[in-house]
This record gives C-alpha cells, structure tokens and sequence, in this order.
C-alpha cells in the first residue's frame, strides 16, 4: 500500500482561507457563529461548500437527511470509498471551527491530491452531516444516526425545534432533501478531523490528537410539575417549587459524576422555566442531564443514580418528576489499524501527538457502527468550544490536516 512522501503537505494557507470565508456566514453576536442547522445560514453555508467542490472536480450527492457528499473518483470503479469529513452546522452560539475543521480539512486533503496529480485507489469522499449539534433538533448526531440504522428517517423528520417547526418541513425548506436512501452507502473507512473540545492537548503541548475511543452518552430530559404563585405571597411552607427541585437534582447529579471519577462527567446545560417570570415560582421546569463516560459499566451506574435520585427528591417536596432519554450512544472503540495510521502519519511528520478519548460525541461514533472509523484531532485554545471565543492556530489546523492527508491518502492508495 503506496503511502505518501512525508515532505508532502496541505496548503495552510487555502485551509485557513476557507475557515475564514466559511464563518461569514451565519456570523454570531462575539466573533463566532449561529449556524444551526436547516436555517438560512446553514443553506447559504451548504451552496459555498457545493461549489467549493464543483470547483475541486468533485461530484456532490445527497440523501434524504440532507447529508452532503462530495465524490473524487479512484481508479478502481469496484473500489470501498474512504469518507473523511464532519459537520458544517454550529451552536447557537458556537466557534469558528467545530465541526468545520473536519469538512474543510477534508477538503483539503482533495485539492492537495489535485494539486500534486496524485490518483487513489479508491475514491475520496468529503461529506457534510446534516444536525451533528443536535441544537435546535435532538438528538445530536441525528443524519448519521440514520445513516447507521439507529435512528429511522421518519423519526428523524418528525423532530422538532423550541418553535414547533418539524425537521422534514425546514430541510425542505431550505432546498436540501436529496433523493439518495439513507444508508446506502457503503464505506471503505471513515475519518474525521475535529478540535478537541477540551484542554488536554494544550496543557500537554501536543500537536495531534491520536483518538481511540469516544465517550458513551445519555441526555435525560426532566420534566418537574410543581405549582405556579407568588414569589413573594406564598409561604416558604406553603410551596411546590419545582425549581427547588430542580437544584437539588443538579447538586445530586454532580456528586454522582464525582462519585465515579476518573472517566466520568456529568451537568446541565439546558434549562427551561415555565412561566419564567421574576415573581412567579415556576410551575414547570424542564431541563436535560448530559453524563458521559468511556467505560459502558459506569455510564450504565450514573444513569442508574440519576434516574433513581430525582424522583426521590421531587418527590419530598411535592413535585411531578418525569424524565425522557432524548440522545444516547455506547462508548466508541476506534478501529486499531485505522488508528495506527494516525498515529504512524504524525511520527513520520514530525509532530507531537497522545493517545485521546473524545469527551464530545460526534458523527465518527454513529459511522464506526458500519465501517472502520477513527478520528484526529488539534488543540483549541484553553479547550474552549461550544463557544463564539473558541479559537485555534494556523499551525494547529494545518498540522492535523497534514496528518489527515497521510493517513487518508494512505487507506486510499495511491496509485503509483
């Protein structure tokens, strides 16, 4: 299997480029992005991607879930395709390279081929999941939990955002319904480039992230019924408050993810009052757990104590507790040989690099159920994501793409 030379490298500069024109769109309010998926922004951001692609001589595909795929031909027509990319879809309030580090670097990888002339095996294929946050449709992950048999199309369509409007009625509306099954496609491999999303690789000064595994999730969403009244008029004993309730459960839910350290964690970041006023104690309060842990045993126990504890709390102060699992996924086991070749493509470069457990779920979790997956990643700056301050280096971005490119042009083979 023809590897590449290791003086060949990406351009950071077109790389860096492409970031910077890509986050025009759908600017957020402090130097980020609100992107969210099947907005506007996310169309307009899809048709510069397209014709980025049109431009590299790829052939661009779409399936049902609006899920882009954008094909550079190898020279064997019976040839698996390795699929390299991620998502172009931010947070509300989200950075400049979640996700769009991955699609772009993809990207790269494909007009470095070009601009070198060299030819694969198989075919490259740079792809665009549609609702990787899960930020306004739960769950995350959701075109590729799909595409891997988890989820099913009609459920995916039939989610809804804090509006009401329905997933299948806004992909249409943005003009993104492809004609292709979902799943159809069968993988040689995947990989996907990605920020850390948290402060390991800086602390550590390392350059790549060798990723093995990824964290198992659960996303429990409470509801608590307590009683609507006056803040000020009602007695401290006369009360069902269910935002009484809700702190406790947070506190409870704390001293579980602290009660199975190390490889766990455990919050809330997502909290809805109802009626949300200043002098009115909440009738309702909705709000979601996120627990995660590389190790199946110990997110099985955490979810176990939540859903254990809370009611019992609710329940002392009078308050309705029901919850909902709205998003999970099993801890993730990359493919060894795929990341061994990760890590052979940084050693032969030059960079530093570790071993990385993915604390973030992301679209390689879902695609690792169907074919051999893995992932790279870069530092980001005081490991700060899901945030418009998020911020990375050139050399950081252009290091990982570098690596990607080895390692990708490697699975695809090139052809001497």
């Amino acid at each position: 299997m023809a590897a590449p030379g290791e003086n060949l490298r990406i351009n950071p500069d077109r790389l860096w480029d492409s970031l910077m024109e890509m986050a025009k769109i759908g600017p957020g309010i402090a130097g980020g992005n609100n992107r969210q998926t099947l907005t506007d922004a996310d169309g307009e951001g899809r048709h510069l991607f397209k014709r980025w692609c049109d431009a590299a001589g790829l052939k661009t595909g779409i399936d049902k879930m609006g899920t882009m795929f954008a094909r550079r031909e190898g020279t064997d027509p019976d040839a698996l395709p390795v699929y390299v990319g991620s998502h172009l879809d931010t947070q509300p309030t989200g950075g400049k390279y979640d996700g769009v580090l991955g699609v772009l670097g993809g990207l790269e990888v494909i007009r470095t081929l070009n601009d070198l002339g060299i030819k694969t095996k198989h075919p490259i294929v740079v792809t665009n999941w549609t609702n990787e946050e899960g930020a306004r449709f739960a769950p995350a992950m959701l075109a590729s939990g799909v595409f891997a048999g988890v989820h099913t199309l009609d459920y995916a369509y039939l989610r809804t955002d804090p509006d009401g409007k329905i997933f299948g009625d806004e992909l249409k509306r943005i003009g993104w319904v492809g004609d292709e099954e979902v799943g159809a496609r069968k993988m040689h491999a995947y990989f996907e480039y990605h920020i850390e999303q948290g402060p390991i690789l800086e602390a550590e000064n390392k350059q790549i992230g060798v990723v093995t595994h990824g964290q198992g999730l659960w996303w429990l969403e409470f509801t608590l019924t307590g009683k609507e009244a006056h803040t000020g008029s009602t007695p401290m004993n006369m009360r069902v408050n269910a935002g009484l309730a809700m702190a406790r459960i947070f506190e409870m839910v704390q001293k579980v993810a602290m009660d199975n350290q190390p490889g766990a964690v455990g919050g809330v970041g997502q909290v809805k009052f109802s009626p949300n006023s200043r002098n009115v104690l909440p009738g309702t309060v909705v709000f979601t757990v996120d627990i995660r842990s590389p190790e199946q045993a110990k997110l099985d126990r955490m979810r176990a104590a939540v859903e254990a504890e809370a009611p019992r709390i609710a329940k002392e102060l009078g308050v309705g507790c029901s919850v909902e699992a709205v998003g999970h996924f099993d801890p993730v086991t990359f493919d060894p040989t795929l990341v061994a070749r990760v890590r052979a493509a940084a050693e032969k470069l030059g960079y530093s690099h570790m071993n990385i457990i993915s604390g973030a779920g992301h679209d390689a979790c879902w695609t690792a159920r169907v074919a051999p997956s893995t992932m790279v990643m870069c530092p980001c700056v005081d490991g700060l994501s899901h945030n418009e301050a998020e911020d990375i280096s050139k050399e950081w971005a252009a290091a990982g793409c570098d690596v990607l490119f080895h390692a990708v042009a490697e699975t695809a083979e090139i052809v001497e």
